[in-house]
């Protein structure tokens, strides 16, 4: 049969962030709470003298024919040699053979999308029902992906952004309201945006928290995304003592990396028992959002499932595309 090569164009073409992608991401997460799942711990290289980092991650879903094993890597100063900075790939392994089946040449695309499509659950269920104003912190492209997601869970009427740097949060307003088709403002701070907006996503790669319990109130749900490793965080520790939800991928992982890691760390005693796994809630076997004036956290760190959930869904959609070798 040999190797199918898909490249970022090829599945740019085929997959992209709308309900059926959201779905499948869904699954991932309800195959956890199943017991389906055999997923091992992150893989995490730092490649220090250039600027460089590579995380490993995959896991097999009992029932599925193949799962995935992701590389993906981070070196920002690949701008410079007009490299993409994110260079992962996705290798496609047959369950019943051990043989790749694919490799998917993604650039990140495919985790974009599957981790645009978490934040979209994690909406589903927690988020309230009437969303006035959506908020974003952090215009980078996963800033972009991640309110592209909440609008096919959620219909709003207007979107917050904030970013450090003002200019990336100018050219976020701008590309955003042509393409949302709502208007898309820049706030002066973080306070301002979580104000104003019922549904606040942070997805930054911030080391020093800024989320404060003071900008809480009532109605108000927070997905953070940014934590995927121990010294990132966004969330102040005295934030989660203020919520009545508080969910999360995997507890396992999540206790170990970003957010609930930290505020352990900062001397939070945060029973692991209050914390719901996302896949508990979308199965039914734990309750989401209950009222409109409840106050929700979703951390979300990322997991190998929803890699192999994501690029299974790809190949299911691959027909007549890429290109074959031979073995």
């Amino acid at each position: 049969m040999g190797v199918l090569i898909l490249t970022e164009k090829d599945l740019r073409t085929i997959l992209d962030i709308d309900i059926p992608s959201i779905d499948a991401v869904e699954k991932a997460f309800a195959w956890l709470s199943a017991g389906q799942v055999s997923m091992p711990p992150i893989m995490h290289i730092e490649i220090p003298e250039h600027g460089g980092d590579v995380d490993i991650k995959s896991a097999y879903v009992k029932g599925l024919d193949r799962f995935a094993v992701k590389i993906g890597a981070g070196f920002f100063k690949n701008a410079r040699l007009g490299l993409p900075s994110s260079p992962a790939m996705m290798v496609v392994i047959s369950a019943k053979t051990g043989m790749a089946e694919a490799v998917l040449l993604d650039n990140a695309y495919l985790t974009d999308v599957r981790t645009a499509a978490a934040g979209a659950v994690a909406a589903r269920y927690l988020a309230p029902e009437t969303v006035t104003c959506a908020g974003v912190v952090g215009a980078g492209a996963q800033g972009r992906y991640q309110i592209t997601a909440l609008a096919q869970v959620r219909q709003f009427d207007r979107v917050l952004v904030y970013d450090r740097e003002r200019s990336l949060a100018d050219q976020y307003a701008e590309d955003m309201t042509r393409m949302l088709k709502v208007p898309v403002a820049v706030a002066g701070d973080v306070g301002e945006l979580v104000a104003q907006s019922q549904a606040v996503i942070t997805c930054t790669p911030s080391k020093i928290p800024y989320m404060d319990p003071d900008f809480l109130h009532p109605g108000l749900h927070i997905t953070a995304m940014g934590g995927d490793l121990p010294e990132k965080q966004e969330i102040m520790p005295k934030v989660f003592l203020k919520a009545d939800i508080i969910a999360c991928d995997v507890r396992a992982q999540s206790f170990s990396v970003g957010e609930l890691y930290n505020t352990r760390k900062a001397g939070i005693d945060l029973d692991a028992t209050r914390v719901l796994e996302l896949g508990e809630i979308v199965s039914g076997k734990a309750e989401g959002r209950q009222a409109e004036d409840q106050i929700s956290i979703c951390d979300l760190s990322g997991t190998g499932v929803q890699d192999t959930a994501i690029a299974d869904f790809a190949l299911t959609r691959a027909q007549g595309l890429g290109t074959r070798i031979q073995e």
